[in-house]
């Protein structure tokens, strides 16, 4: 499930929203649910906003033997157009 930081659409007015979405918070959702519009915790209006990706980190570069061995067809370009299976 992907990972969504939303803040509060008025961040100045103290008075009405609660610490929670004045800072910004994250929350899990899946991908089929709708966008939150009202915080959890106090109902105010929130905005969702754009947010870095995580992405997986390789620990070592990958080979053609590893490549191989996960199910993976590994083509060398030998010419223009023309492609050789190792």
């Amino acid at each position: 499930m992907p990972l969504y930081e939303y803040i509060s659409e008025e961040s100045d007015d103290v008075s009405r929203s609660c610490p929670a979405c004045r800072q910004g918070f994250e929350i899990r959702r899946q991908l089929n649910q709708s966008p939150l519009d009202k915080c959890p915790l106090c109902k105010h209006a929130v905005k969702r906003l754009i947010s870095r990706v995580s992405s997986p980190k390789i620990a070592k570069p990958l080979c053609v033997a590893d490549a191989k061995s996960k199910g993976f067809t590994i083509l060398e370009k030998r010419d223009e157009g023309v492609y050789e299976k190792l």
